[in-house]
């Protein structure tokens, strides 16, 4: 598979179990230089092999004084290598170097003012006051031996110290949080001036660096790729398509549970853009046929998966009957990567999360150019490559579609209703200038459910929809966006006034957790 890395070596993230390791994976990457996710039971010498530009010590739930809690071991400070804790990676280093932690310390979390003593080194810059984010039950009392203290808190009388000597530095706060403004500052401090790192992480460097890597992967083989029309699809196609030309062959299922104009957009834009050679099947007659009568989410959710196998599976063999096909492309992310424990495995596959369970004659090895990748990186790269916004920009897209957002029966008369107004939902907020603000917007109908309403001079039963607008960066935690009451009112009255069905338009103004962002 491809597996085309920086030539220098990256900044490796230590994960000691925080909720916030990729989160700073993402920031150093902001920054402009390439980072890694590595698990806390890697030894030092594990770590090192690698040769990391330098290291982060990431935050944990655990206190260092507990049983079994992840150590560190002092090889890893010992090497050279420039190294930043965060959190509990600061009171590890602190503890391993010998300083004092103390267990009964008071404890803080959430916004904290932190004094600052000296601005230099990994504070450079600082103002004496600054908030921070903390989340910390015990703290550092006393620095190692020949660390200087940079800031302190209420309850941290250490919350920042480094050495700069042997290039070591702690901060008992999270610098990786926007709730710590000054934060970014801190990991740049680290990154460029004391790391001494130069910002060469840029989507024209992911492209040209995946092009010569996809290359040497595929040689002269022939390469399919399953396209949804979905940015990861799009973009990985498009990278593919940027390294071997017509050795590329797009197969595009249209199982008829699409939004509005994404066929189009598919056949029209993506292939203008990119000259890629594109198979389009078209299977909807058969998932609406095999969707009649079910209404339970996952019945729903199987039928789709297995109809997609079985179309994909006669497209991909037409392709195949012309040639020898050797390669398969797929949209694999890097938190894809890291949540399977890192992505190792067999090259050839036969199952995935886009196209799985194919029959065992149509094997092939896996080309993943956006594996090291977020998800922002991957629009970034889009961009790069020339892809139309509303490709790069498109909204999150489940796999089974509309199929599980008509809640309820699917059928394609409650498509053509849902289609209609979730094409309308995303025409304002485009007017509105907010697809860059928004994460999604699923519009759920509720099929089975009847609303009285009056329009025009009678009474109606119409459908209700639901709108769930959601601001996040990883899909993983969520909350409502706050749309304006003016845009609103615009979305249902045009919704109601165009889409006949459709008599009431609500709101789910729920966070994820508790809610999940699709209904179904």
């Amino acid at each position: 598979m491809t597996n085309s890395l920086p030539s220098s070596g990256p900044v490796l993230v230590v994960d000691f179990g925080a909720q916030y390791a990729q989160l700073i994976a993402r920031r150093v990457r902001e920054a402009h230089i390439y980072s890694e996710i590595v698990p806390h039971s890697w030894s030092a010498a594990q770590i090192l092999a690698k040769k990391p530009a330098a290291i982060i010590l990431s935050g944990g739930p655990a206190s260092v004084f507990e049983p079994g809690a992840p150590q560190l071991e002092a090889a890893l400070l010992e090497a050279g290598v420039p190294v930043l804790g965060i959190c509990y990676g600061f009171q590890a280093m602190a503890r391993a170097l010998g300083g004092d932690v103390d267990r009964g310390s008071k404890g803080e979390y959430g916004s904290t003012p932190a004094v600052v003593e000296q601005a230099s080194g990994l504070l450079a810059g600082s103002p004496p006051d600054q908030t921070v984010w903390m989340s910390h039950g015990v703290a550092v009392t006393r620095p190692p031996a020949g660390f200087e203290v940079l800031a302190a808190t209420g309850g941290a009388p250490v919350a920042a110290f480094q050495d700069r000597s042997r290039r070591l530095y702690g901060l008992q706060w999270h610098p990786e949080v926007r709730h710590t403004p000054l934060g970014q500052a801190a990991l740049e401090n680290f990154l460029y001036r004391e790391a001494g790192l130069r910002p060469n992480w840029t989507p024209g460097s992911i492209v040209a660096e995946q092009v010569a890597a996809i290359r040497r992967q595929v040689g002269s083989a022939q390469v399919i790729c399953g396209l949804s029309g979905g940015v990861d699809s799009s973009v990985a196609a498009a990278l593919v398509q940027r390294a071997v030309g017509a050795q590329l062959t797009c197969v595009f299922v249209d199982h008829g549970l699409l939004r509005e104009g994404e066929r189009e957009q598919v056949e029209r834009d993506f292939v203008a853009v990119t000259g890629a050679k594109l198979v389009v099947h078209d299977a909807s007659a058969v998932f609406l046929r095999e969707l009649a009568q079910v209404t339970d989410p996952e019945a729903k959710r199987k039928i789709i998966g297995r109809e997609f196998i079985r179309a994909f599976e006669t497209a991909a063999r037409r392709v195949v009957a012309g040639g020898q096909v050797e390669f398969l492309v797929q949209g694999t992310l890097y938190p894809d990567v890291v949540e399977s424990g890192g992505g190792d495995g067999a090259d050839t596959i036969k199952s995935h999360h886009n196209v799985g369970g194919l029959p065992d004659d149509l094997r092939f090895e896996l080309v993943e150019p956006l594996r090291w990748l977020f998800k922002d990186e991957v629009r970034a790269v889009g961009a790069e490559l020339g892809l139309p916004d509303s490709m790069v920009w498109r909204q999150p897209f489940p796999g089974p579609g509309l199929g599980i957002r008509i809640v309820g029966e699917v059928t394609e008369s409650r498509l053509a209703t849902l289609r209609r107004a979730d094409g309308i939902v995303r025409e304002e907020l485009t007017r509105a200038g907010l697809d860059r603000e928004i994460w999604q917007c699923p519009v759920v109908l509720l099929a089975d459910v009847r609303s009285v309403g009056v329009q025009g001079d009678g009474r109606t039963y119409g459908h209700p929809v639901v709108l769930r607008p959601v601001s996040s960066e990883d899909a993983m935690t969520a909350d409502f966006s706050r749309l304006d009451y003016d845009l609103l009112s615009r979305i249902a009255g045009r919704i109601t006034g165009e889409v006949p069905e459709v008599n009431r338009v609500v709101l789910d103004v729920t966070s994820k957790p508790p809610g999940t962002i699709e209904w179904e």
